[in-house]
């Protein structure tokens, strides 16, 4: 392997024993280039081409607050595969906070955690005080990565190949975009949705294959909300209105406490270029989803997949120090307990029925993204850790069977969310493989691993050294050579 270490930012930040600054979560500063990585074990498919991009949070200079993991200054990495032969590179995400914070060789803004008050500047998202750190989610859409941020920020643009960056999306609105846009992979089409906290508090639209804004409309709700994700189907988008949102009494004095409110869940759904007067809400069981994994048509139904969270305001842990109890709980998977689920939505009846496809905590799930907005038939979700926001292996659903299998990474190895990277000259929808960075805590070091999915339970078929442990994060994405 030969490594190229780009000149260092400034740093502030010092070892902290924070539960989520340490351990698997421990920031990493350093931004490389790494060629010719090492193989641990196995051997490199040559049937795949492309690159998988991840997001982490890795926060730079000390919090003026209570952390939270969601803070961190977001860095992209990618790994690429291409003949065989397996190259790497990491960039953090040049925002504007960013930037802001170099030059002031210091954090300016407070975290979820905190109050408004704690921020030194005006601050960007659904609150209004936070950093935006761009540090959810990534994309790839018309050949350009997106990076962005879960409380509606700018949506950055970086090469996918070099991670060069290529500034702010000039499409993006005034009150930002959301984490988890969706492209289709048939119209390269991005459809987007974003939130705050003055009426009509949600706008949805789309964004065309060159790059241009050509549809953005209301999306009237009764008052603030938090929504995390959306669904498309071939011809529909669907959007959500769920009853866990900011306590109204405590808004009006400016604090963003969160609490499930005795309302059912609302999903809307409207034509891809819908107006207002065409949304149609649907009614579900209370929740709250932060992924859903895929939506499509059959007949008069609209059928959609995601992860419904039985508890979705846990109480706080007791078994943790009190100033991270509440933070400990709502990170827990199994506090929250996610569980795979379906909606069919009747669009002849306007009724909703509901499915439980799985009664064991999941959640990160993903697809083969060609089948974004059609039928699917498989799915793989994350498995997580009790306690903790980290992955310990990963559950492949045959949807029409109601099969499945599982890969458990060994104890003190965690991974990432395991986006699917179709074979070149794929023959079927599982012909390819999940690609996941795994921290192992054991060795102080990370890898990269790929898993055959037609051969699931056999583990990994290789494992490709990288250059440094990086930190745990959110999502990630796959993008096969044509999309770059």
């Amino acid at each position: 392997m030969r490594i190229e270490k780009l000149p260092p930012l400034k740093i502030t930040l010092g070892a902290s024993d924070h539960p989520y600054l340490s351990g698997p979560w421990t920031p990493q500063h350093e931004e490389v280039n790494a060629y010719d990585l090492d193989v641990i074990e196995g051997k490199v498919p040559t049937d795949i081409d492309g690159v998988y991009l991840r997001n982490t949070e890795n926060q730079i200079h000390t919090p003026l607050g209570r952390y939270h993991p969601f803070d961190g200054d977001g860095m992209i990495h990618q790994i690429e595969f291409r003949r065989g032969v397996v190259n790497y590179r990491n960039r953090f995400v040049r925002t504007r906070c960013l930037q802001a914070e170099q030059e002031a060789g210091q954090s300016l803004w407070g975290g979820l955690m905190d109050s408004p008050k704690t921020s030194l500047r005006p601050g960007f998202g659904a609150h209004g005080f936070l950093k935006d750190s761009s540090s959810t989610d990534v994309i790839v859409h018309s050949g350009v990565a997106l990076s962005t941020f879960y409380q509606c920020g700018e949506a950055y643009c970086l090469d996918p190949k070099t991670l060069d960056s290529l500034g702010v999306a000039s499409w993006g609105p005034l009150d930002g975009v959301s984490a988890h846009p969706k492209v289709d992979p048939r119209t390269q089409e991005l459809t987007f949705f974003n939130y705050s906290k003055y009426a009509p508090y949600m706008h949805y639209g789309v964004v065309d294959s060159n790059r241009k804004l050509v549809h953005y409309v209301p999306i009237p709700l009764p008052g603030p909300r938090l929504p995390h994700d959306m669904a498309i189907s071939q011809r529909y988008s669907i959007l959500n209105d769920l009853p866990v949102f900011w306590d109204e009494a405590l808004l009006k004095q400016n604090i963003h406490a969160v609490r499930m409110h005795d309302l059912p869940s609302r999903f809307c759904v409207l034509p891809r270029y819908g107006r207002p007067d065409e949304i149609r809400w649907f009614e579900a069981e209370p929740t709250y989803v932060l992924h859903f994994l895929n939506a499509y048509e059959i007949g008069d139904e609209i059928v959609m997949d995601g992860y419904f969270q039985e508890n979705p305001t846990p109480e706080p842990r007791t078994d943790v120090p009190p100033e991270y109890s509440r933070l400990m709980a709502y990170l827990d998977e199994y506090s929250f307990s996610s569980k795979l689920h379906r909606w069919r939505f009747n669009l002849r009846t306007g009724r909703t029925v509901e499915e439980r496809l799985d009664d064991r905590v999941l959640e990160f799930g993903t697809i083969n993204n060609q089948y974004m907005g059609i039928r699917n038939r498989y799915a793989y979700s994350t498995i997580a850790k009790p306690g903790w926001f980290l992955m310990t292996g990963f559950v492949k659903h045959d949807l029409e069977t109601g099969k499945s299998w599982t890969v458990q990474l060994e104890p003190g190895r965690y991974g990432s969310e395991a986006p699917f990277a179709p074979r070149i000259d794929a023959k079927d929808e599982d012909d390819g493989y999940l690609v996941s960075f795994v921290t192992d805590e054991n060795t102080g070091t990370s890898e990269c691993i790929l898993i055959d999915a037609k051969r699931f339970e056999d583990g990994p078929v290789c494992r490709i050294a990288l250059p440094h442990k990086i930190c745990s994060g959110t999502h990630a994405h796959w993008a096969n050579r044509a999309e770059l």
